[in-house]
């Protein structure tokens, strides 16, 4: 039953990180959560109308960037806007349908980012466990709990598995405790960013992401050219990466964070000077940055309050 509050669609099934960062980062009961199947398919539900807002991730302080998230910013995804982030902890878990130990286990599912985020777990406790992928991790728990295989196991959330009944085999499995996953919060180019229904980020500032390309790539210098039309006006960049356009083997797109807004003065004239030696500067998104990395379950209000039947769904 539709509540008609704003639709947010994200990565589901229900009980992905996707869902919490949603969670934790929208405004108290201002949105419904929308789970859809893929992460193009939560972006072309925004570009066709079907939702008003979508959430996705778009880097992870251990295995680095989305790159489809990326690509998609970069071409079809052209008419949608960065409005928002939210940084999210990330805690992987692993969750069997039954308790089992691990020496039992042969098959461990899970989404592809996940295991070079639990890889010293995988490799020392389950080397002998084949990992397969599923399309999120809540999908995971959801498959192994629905299947019922004493030798399969999950690595997903402890959301999900409240959810879909799943039974938490070892909690905390990925390598490093202070493992982040940031999330962006898009919207129809246009659309309104103010209107945005994010908890308040505690006054850290904006930022700004653009991508950029041109012909000039192949000339020595010209990266450091174009940096320097921000560094020589004191704007910090807190990210840069290139990517392949997809076209002929060596041909690159840069992406870059910078600290402020791109109505800033100091920003503006940068980007003019950078567009100056570029075929294509495209700026993403100018949003308010995140303060700082919410804890999965750190929202304001639960939409599971009781567990169910993966039977049921």
């Amino acid at each position: 039953m539709a509540s008609g509050r704003p639709r947010v669609g994200y990565l589901g099934p229900e009980g992905t990180f996707s869902e919490e960062a949603l969670l934790t980062s929208a405004a108290h009961e201002a949105v419904e959560p929308v789970p859809l199947g893929s992460i193009l398919g939560t972006v072309t539900a925004l570009q066709e109308g079907a939702v008003d807002w979508s959430v996705v991730p778009i880097e992870n302080s251990l295995e680095g960037s989305i790159s489809v998230t990326l690509d998609l910013l970069a071409g079809e995804a052209s008419e949608v806007e960065v409005v928002g982030e939210a940084l999210l902890r990330v805690r992987h878990s692993l969750i069997a349908a039954h308790p089992v130990e691990l020496a039992e286990i042969d098959t461990v599912i899970t989404h592809p980012q996940v295991p070079g985020q639990c890889a010293s777990f995988l490799r020392t406790e389950l080397a002998h466990a084949r990992v397969l992928p599923a399309s999120s991790t809540a999908e995971a728990v959801r498959a192994v709990v629905g299947a019922g295989e004493r030798r399969q196991a999950a690595l997903g959330t402890l959301l999900a598995a409240e959810i879909y009944g799943g039974t938490v085999i070892r909690e905390g499995v990925q390598d490093r405790d202070d493992n982040e996953t940031r999330f962006v919060w898009l919207a129809r180019t246009g659309a309104g960013a103010a209107a945005a229904p994010l908890r308040e980020p505690a006054g850290s500032g904006w930022k700004t992401s653009l991508v950029f390309w041109g012909p000039g790539a192949d000339s020595p210098g010209w990266l450091v050219r174009c940096l320097d039309e921000f560094g020589r006006r004191g704007i910090n960049l807190t990210k840069i990466e290139s990517r392949p356009r997809r076209e002929q083997l060596g041909s690159y797109m840069f992406f870059a964070d910078l600290e402020g807004r791109v109505d800033d003065d100091a920003v503006a004239d940068a980007l003019e000077g950078v567009s100056s030696m570029c075929e294509e500067v495209r700026v993403l998104g100018s949003y308010p940055a995140a303060s700082r990395a919410r804890e999965p379950g750190e929202r304001q209000t639960s939409l599971h309050p009781e567990p169910r039947d993966s039977a049921s769904r």
